[in-house]
């Protein structure tokens, strides 16, 4: 069997790397219990993007929900959702925090309007998209309701609101808290003005080299991994506190919420 490609690329930090190949090292020998042959040893890395995701080789990743739903959609399978211990976090579901500077005198979402917003990137469900339903939903009409800038990840946005480049972003929620879990500089001059709706996490998924068979050991593998105490540690790091297994059908509340965006005239921020 020519080899496979495995990535966990979307929670990683520096602080956390060697987190990451012992969850994945855990992982692995999970799912080789469970019957899947000879799973890779180590990650790819950064492991990520939609033609990573599309390789013809990829057996297991994480990817952002949005393009799950929409550019990946029908060709990778869903595994599963990790479920997070951060503020934000409801089991499976999460959401965006809308941060801005400690000492910015913004009551609410609405006091934002004509302001300028950092977006990690256009296919973003937590950094973008979802700024685009809480805009349809809180903004209030009358044109557009900032000027957006990309920055490549959610961590740049995080400095161009703390260095006054940005009044706000939205975040995700788990990667905040990994950020003051591991890195509270990073966040120490923002704060958290409010939520965008909670949706589903950021799903894991077989690629295409993927067969039934082996999707079934690696749904069976990432279960007995969540349970692991050897494991503690490595979900520590990332406040993994559980796995849920739901149907794809579940990831059609993105899809949903992004045509109440369009319905609402709230067009793309970028």
């Amino acid at each position: 069997m020519a080899e496979r490609v495995a990535s966990l690329p979307m929670y990683e930090i520096a602080e956390t790397a060697a987190a990451t190949d012992a969850w994945w090292t855990g992982i692995a020998g999970h799912f080789a219990a469970a019957g899947l042959t000879d799973p890779p040893a180590g990650l790819a890395r950064p492991g990520k993007g939609t033609a990573f995701w599309l390789r013809p080789d990829l057996l297991f990743s994480q990817t952002c929900g949005y393009p799950f739903v929409a550019s990946l959609a029908g060709k990778v399978s869903l595994l599963a959702t990790p479920c997070y211990d951060a503020p934000g976090c409801d089991g499976p579901d999460y959401c965006s925090l809308v941060i801005v500077r400690e000492d910015a005198p913004r009551g609410s979402f609405r006091d934002l309007r004509g302001s300028r917003c950092a977006v990690n990137s256009m296919d973003s469900w937590s950094g973008h998209h979802a700024l685009r339903l809480l805009i349809a939903l809180e903004g209030g009409q009358g044109g557009p309701f900032c000027r957006a800038t990309a920055t490549g990840s959610h961590a740049a946005s995080i400095a161009a609101v703390a260095g006054g480049q940005a009044d706000f972003a939205a975040i995700d929620c788990v990667t905040h808290a990994t950020l003051v879990r591991h890195r509270p500089p990073a966040v120490a001059a923002t704060r958290v003005l409010c939520r965008t709706p909670a949706m589903p996490g950021l799903p894991l998924i077989a690629g295409r080299a993927a067969t039934a068979r082996d999707i079934a050991a690696m749904r069976e593998g990432l279960a007995a991994a969540a349970a692991d105490p050897e494991l503690a540690d490595a979900r520590k790091a990332f406040g993994i506190v559980g796995m849920h297994f739901p149907p794809e059908s579940e990831y059609s509340r993105l899809s949903a919420a992004v045509e109440k965006a369009e319905a609402a005239g709230v067009a793309s921020l970028l």
